[in-house]
């Protein structure tokens, strides 16, 4: 049974979120829209005492309304997608995703944000200057950095100048010019296979024995330097961990290894190799690094196919955080 207790259902909402908010786990306001968010806001400011007969009777008529709701949707498509799950295709998702941002039901700087960084490129190349301004200052700083290193570098400094303009820029003018970006992403060529054909490379040589890698990576040299650069780029070995890991996630990095397996890592003999594990050693606690180096010692002499086999579980190691999103490898320095 309803009550009547002389307040708006605006004043009712605030009531309820007004007490939802002593619960420090409770949550969910950020999923309000802007408007809702500053009505509720300016309800609540103009709001002083309510005395707890008047609260008790809103907390009894939200009960009866929860309790008369047979089902509930999420009203929107992020909501909706996040219900489904697994349930329907990534194709599928990610084509309602798309079609909401062109249509401006949903952010597109969000889609645009999840382009492959070869679409990326394409639109820093074609597009004009300002909007290529505009996506950067949009962009998560990693994918911005690596758009901006790929253009031209003529065209680069042009983008660079155009930066300063973009502070000016107004909420509804940034969503047109990312919906603008958004389609014509859309009308760029879609390959058959996502990934860049030197990242794919580049993951296979991951866990190539050293010489094989050599040699294919001189092979390509004499047939495509381009190619062979992009290669160079998507490797990682670990040899490559002091210029790529941030010191600070190399704890995390020897908790997901066995520390044996660690232990014989650190053992290898070239020079590229010792250097990364003296750089893992020199981020570890004292104690850590004073029993691997330990451990190390009393290895003695270790097969070269056993260190080998060792640093590829460390660079797979380094994979699987990167992908699930632990870690963040910096990007590969260019070489002058």
């Amino acid at each position: 049974m309803t009550t009547q207790i002389g307040l708006s259902q605006r004043q009712k909402a605030a009531v309820i979120v007004r007490l939802l908010l002593d619960d420090d786990d409770a949550g969910g306001l950020e999923r309000l829209n802007i408007e809702s968010q500053t009505l509720l806001a300016q309800e609540m400011a103009g709001m002083e005492l309510i005395d707890r007969q008047t609260r008790d009777a809103v907390i009894h008529e939200f009960c009866d309304r929860l309790e008369a709701v047979g089902v509930t949707f999420p009203g929107d498509l992020d909501g909706t997608l996040a219900i489904l799950g697994a349930r329907i295709s990534d194709d599928s998702s990610d084509q309602l995703r798309q079609a909401a941002a062109i249509a401006g039901r949903s952010d597109p700087w969000a889609r645009i944000a999840g382009l492959p960084q070869t679409s990326l490129s394409a639109l820093a190349n074609a597009e004009s200057i300002e909007l290529v301004a505009l996506m950067l200052s949009k962009l998560p700083v990693e994918a911005a950095s690596e758009t901006f290193i790929a253009m031209p570098r003529d065209r680069a400094r042009l983008v660079a100048q155009a930066m300063s303009m973009t502070s000016g820029v107004t909420p509804a003018a940034l969503k047109r010019v990312g919906l603008v970006l958004l389609q014509a992403a859309e009308a760029l060529p879609k390959p058959a296979i996502a990934t860049p054909a030197a990242d794919r490379m580049g993951a296979i040589l991951n866990f190539a024995t050293a010489d094989l890698r050599d040699d294919v990576l001189e092979a390509l040299d004499q047939r495509d330097t381009e190619f062979a650069e992009g290669v160079r780029k998507a490797i990682f070995i670990f040899a490559h961990i002091p210029a790529r890991i941030e010191p600070r996630e190399v704890p995390r990095l020897v908790r997901e290894v066995d520390q044996a397996v660690l232990v014989r890592a650190l053992a290898a003999p070239d020079e590229a190799d010792a250097a990364a594990a003296d750089f893992i050693l020199a981020n570890l606690s004292q104690r850590m690094a004073d029993g691997l180096r330990e451990e190390r010692e009393a290895l003695g002499r270790v097969r070269t196919k056993d260190v080998e086999a060792a640093l590829t579980e460390v660079v797979g190691a380094i994979r699987r955080l990167q992908e699930s999103g632990q870690i963040t490898l910096k990007m590969p320095q260019d070489e002058d």
